[in-house]
């Protein structure tokens, strides 16, 4: 008897970045197709000191169950977090802890989302995200996106016109994939319309303090009157993605439902991982962790656009973003990325095709690259041999030297 699954199953698909890193394990492979921060950020040392010091004055409790709103004293820091970084008024009882903003993308699905309703996004959009909220057979409508951020006409046209959207999807600040943070006037904008059509938005926000210049700007949740906004933060980019901590931040009526999921799914976030990260932020500074992040990754993302600059043929345009993890770059039509990315393999190198971040398919013309994991001279090689190989693809031969490029601004 063959054993049969539910048609839910039909929408899950395997991460087209999971596969890739799979194949990029080997050291000598140069890879910028992972969005891993730099393990030299971790603050290994100190993590040891905390760990010993939870276990040993409450080891019973930190290796017991707990509640699953979280880890009281670790959701009063996260609320006070964000009101002091993001312009916020949260409370901590609008605090939920999760594990990873990752499972905040899937609780949402659970919550808002029957078959057939709709999804707004950007367009291009985190891959995560889609993946998460394929499984419950939704309909993206991709949202036309600008260098300012989603465009709020186009989104107000598409909300009067889709009689099912449930959910908008959004990452304002150094989006993954393409590096674009939103201007303030286009969070003003974009928020307008939101309260307009009473429609919810989960607004993603993994990257937001790895800025390199510029002036911090308000969270949508700060400019949120109406309870709409879904706020999902984490630890990974600022502290330590091993630990899978991340948090919600909403509306108390809107927490209490993902609570309810929640308890569904996993009962609650690890507690020791919840204390662990509580007892590091009483004791120490994260404010430096965010900055040694930075002083790390600036000078990558330097590298590679200097590199980008160099190497890359005419007709190829790409981000220059002030902060986050990656870089957009868009090639000339006649290029599949894909195509491209099997060659780039065979020269040990390799990134992300950017087809796989527009829901209802297309652009295969782009690709994604990730600065934060590699050292400055391997990000300059790693460049060289894309932009080699990409030269071979158009037919101008490896030795042509670079013709001049244009650049988009981030």
């Amino acid at each position: 008897m063959a054993v049969r699954f539910s048609q839910r199953m039909n929408e899950v698909r395997a991460s087209e970045i999971r596969e890739i890193l799979k194949l990029t394990q080997r050291p000598e492979v140069i890879s910028f197709a992972g969005g891993l921060p730099a393990p030299e950020s971790f603050p290994v040392a100190e993590l040891k000191e905390v760990t010993a010091r939870v276990l040993d004055e409450r080891g019973r409790e930190a290796l017991q169950y707990s509640p699953t709103e979280g880890y009281p004293p670790l959701r009063r820091w996260v609320a006070d977090h964000m009101n002091e970084t993001l312009a916020t008024t949260v409370n901590a009882d609008e605090v939920l802890i999760t594990s990873g903003s990752q499972q905040g993308l899937d609780l949402s699905g659970k919550i808002f989302l029957d078959e057939g309703d709709v999804v707004l996004c950007e367009s291009p959009t985190y891959l995560g995200a889609i993946n998460a909220l394929r499984a419950y057979r939704p309909r993206f409508v991709e949202v036309p996106t600008d260098d300012d951020g989603m465009l709020p006409q186009a989104l107000d046209a598409l909300l009067a016109r889709e009689e099912r959207a449930r959910l908008v999807y959004a990452i304002p600040d150094f989006q993954n994939p393409t590096g674009r943070t939103w201007s303030l006037p286009r969070r003003q904008a974009f928020m307008e319309v939101v309260r307009r059509h009473r429609i919810p938005v989960v607004e993603d926000c993994p990257y937001g303090e790895i800025r390199f210049e510029g002036i911090p700007l308000p969270a949508l949740k700060a400019l949120d009157q109406d309870g709409l906004l879904i706020f999902l933060g984490t630890f990974s980019k600022i502290f330590c993605p091993g630990l899978r901590i991340g948090w919600i931040a909403a509306a108390r009526s809107l927490v209490e439902k993902y609570v309810l999921v929640k308890q569904g799914a996993d009962l609650q976030t690890a507690t020791l991982a919840q204390m662990q990260v509580a007892a590091y932020v009483e004791d120490y500074d994260i404010a430096l962790n965010v900055a040694r992040a930075c002083a790390i990754y600036r000078p990558r993302r330097d590298a590679m656009i200097r590199a980008l600059e160099r190497e890359m043929p005419a007709g190829v345009q790409f981000t220059r973003p002030s902060g986050g993890l990656f870089l957009w770059v868009e090639l000339p039509e006649q290029v599949n990325a894909r195509e491209l990315l099997a060659a780039c393999v065979e020269r040990q190198v390799a990134f992300v095709p950017g087809g796989s971040f527009f829901p209802n398919g297309g652009h295969e013309n782009t690709m994604r690259l990730n600065f934060s994991n590699m050292p400055e001279e391997r990000i300059e090689e790693g460049v060289r041999r894309i932009g080699a190989v990409l030269r071979e693809l158009l037919g101008q031969g490896e030795a042509d030297a670079p013709l001049e490029r244009e650049a988009v601004a981030g």
